[in-house]
């Protein structure tokens, strides 16, 4: 079960590296709902909610094995995953499990912000500004 946790954060991981990547303007503008050219936290918490009722597959408000496996064929058939990606997963995916019952519930999935988009949030505000977004596609 530990794999498909690690297979689950390297799909946030992921969107979060689209987010970081130059071509992730169109995703940016997706998800800045109030259109204030930011990112908050809460908006990337509304997306990834979208993303889990797509995942959950019995409706069951819990992904199980099958469904990541699922969503991870799912995206590699769209763009070729590198293994690196998954690589020192373990940490985040323990921390996207918190009550470590090796699966994840919509609100374990939903509240989860990986490391990668807090250290960008250089201000602490909750939001991802365009000038943080940029510092981050630099790293």
């Amino acid at each position: 079960m530990r794999k498909t946790i690690i297979a689950l954060a390297g799909l946030l991981l992921s969107a979060d590296s689209a987010l970081a990547a130059g071509g992730g303007r169109e995703l940016f503008q997706r998800i800045d709902t109030n259109g204030n050219r930011k990112l908050e936290f809460s908006e990337i918490q509304a997306m990834r909610a979208q993303m889990f009722d797509r995942m959950d597959l019995n409706h069951n408000g819990l992904l199980d094995a099958d469904e990541v496996r699922a969503a991870v064929e799912q995206v590699k058939s769209k763009r070729d995953l590198q293994t690196a990606r998954f690589a020192g997963l373990q940490d985040e995916a323990g921390r996207m499990d918190r009550n470590g019952d090796g699966r994840i519930s919509r609100e374990e999935f939903t509240t989860f912000i990986s490391d990668r988009l807090l250290q960008a949030d250089t201000n602490g505000d909750g939001a991802l500004s365009m000038a943080e977004m940029r510092a981050m596609r630099r790293q």
